[in-house]
């Protein structure tokens, strides 16, 4: 089970996981019959497979009930990137022990959270540093896209169409207030055309797939929250980190966190380093102040920076995916 990228690297799909890539509480149970379709695909396709190693990555939700399966039919189950445990209800890394073999973590403060259950995890680093580093802007971005040299606002709303029909609107409405920007939205290709169509009305221009390209020519970003916001920090872009959710899902979502930030640029610095606008705090008059602020405050925009330092130095050195590969091949060898 896995997404287009899979599919290029050669993995032969039983399942395309864009199919249930449903975030939020109610969500979730509204889309309950779709998840339970591909778990039972999933289920007997594994019995029939009966892998040497099953290789879990993120996707807590569907993934630990696969782990549990897995552990019961004696599969050896590794997970790349666990379930955020530490965010809500911490106790489910009681069960994360009980279900899998090994555990990589991605996050540099995850070791010592799950030290406190008498559990040891692989810290392999973060594989955005790979990517990264791997990645040449293009030459002619600019005059591919037809963009003007007027500075760019990035406007990254998320890579799910849940996530942009909630963010978009915000996001458009921002434009008229900054007429001496540009803005450009970073657009994912798996997502329907369509899904755009309220920026394009705008006369916004939207990228496909060219979200580091935009990163490396942005002045600013307003980013949803998710792995963009550290993806914007490594690219040293100042930015805003907003969120909305349906109000039954933020209602229960806020009885429930145990942490006092939802992104990770903030998690991983263990102190605000940039604005969340979360919620009815989303709104155009908020991200219009954000980022005037970015844009006059030298000491904050520099306060900044210098938190985005922090995080590289805590995120450590690269090579992540290749050294949890190693490591679970080792782990199949012995």
């Amino acid at each position: 089970m896995g997404g287009g990228y899979s599919k290029v690297a050669g993995v032969e799909l039983v399942a395309d996981y864009s199919e249930v890539a449903v975030m939020g509480f109610l969500e979730v149970v509204l889309g309950f019959r779709k998840v339970l379709k591909y778990l039972n695909l999933v289920k007997k396709d594994l019995l029939a497979y009966q892998p040497d190693a099953l290789i879990l990555v993120d996707y807590g939700g569907f993934n630990m009930k696969i782990a549990a399966f897995a552990k019961e039919n004696g599969i050896p189950v590794h997970y790349y990137i666990p379930p955020k445990v530490w965010a809500w209800n911490q106790k489910r890394a009681l069960k994360l022990k009980a279900f899998t073999d090994q555990i990589y973590s991605i996050l540099p403060f995850e070791p010592a959270f799950f030290e406190k259950y008498d559990m040891k995890v692989h810290y392999v680093g973060n594989p955005l540093l790979d990517e990264i580093r791997k990645f040449k802007p293009h030459d002619f971005f600019f005059q591919k896209n037809e963009l003007n040299y007027q500075p760019i606002i990035a406007l990254l709303p998320g890579s799910r169409k849940q996530e942009i029909n909630a963010m978009l609107d915000r996001m458009v409405a921002l434009v008229r207030e900054f007429p001496n920007a540009q803005f450009v939205i970073a657009g994912v290709g798996s997502l329907p055309s369509a899904a755009y169509d309220p920026a394009r009305a705008a006369e916004i221009k939207v990228v496909i797939d060219q979200t580091y390209d935009l990163l490396s020519h942005a002045t600013a970003a307003v980013v949803t929250s998710g792995t963009a916001t550290l993806e914007t920090a490594l690219f040293r872009v100042p930015q805003i980190v907003v969120y909305r959710t349906s109000s039954i899902s933020y209602r229960i979502a806020k009885n429930l966190i145990r942490v006092p930030y939802i992104s990770l640029v903030n998690l991983i610095a263990g102190k605000e380093v940039v604005k969340e606008l979360i919620q009815d705090d989303f709104s155009v008059e908020n991200l219009k102040n954000e980022l005037n602020r970015i844009f006059t405050n030298v000491a904050y925009k520099g306060e900044m920076l210098q938190g985005y330092d922090l995080i590289q130095e805590r995120i450590g050195g690269g090579s992540a995916s290749e050294t949890t590969a190693r490591l679970i091949l080792d782990s199949v060898k012995k």
